[in-house]
């Protein structure tokens, strides 16, 4: 990942880990200091806004710059799936 993590005072799996449960989660900040707590992370629900208003940002582009180029149409094929034990056309 191209996420600079230069002079953060925490390991970058947690730091990750909180930005990605805040993001899927949309939980609050004092709940995820309460979740990560109980992981055994003590950090405030300040340094957890800090984190997500730095590397949310960078976390979605570099996302972005891996995921695949799609063209703009697409279509899908014939489909057979099956149901009760019968092959049925979709």
């Amino acid at each position: 990942m191209s996420v600079s993590f230069k002079g953060a005072h925490f390991p970058k799996d947690i730091i990750l880990h909180a930005v990605f449960f805040y993001l899927r989660y949309g939980v609050s900040y004092r709940d995820l200091e309460e979740i990560m707590a109980e992981r055994g992370v003590l950090v405030d629900h300040a340094t957890l806004n800090r984190w997500v208003d730095r590397y949310a940002g960078q976390v979605a582009e570099d996302a972005r710059r891996r995921k695949r180029l799609t063209d703009r149409s697409w279509r899908m094929d014939e489909t057979y799936i099956k149901v009760k034990g019968q092959w049925v056309y979709l």
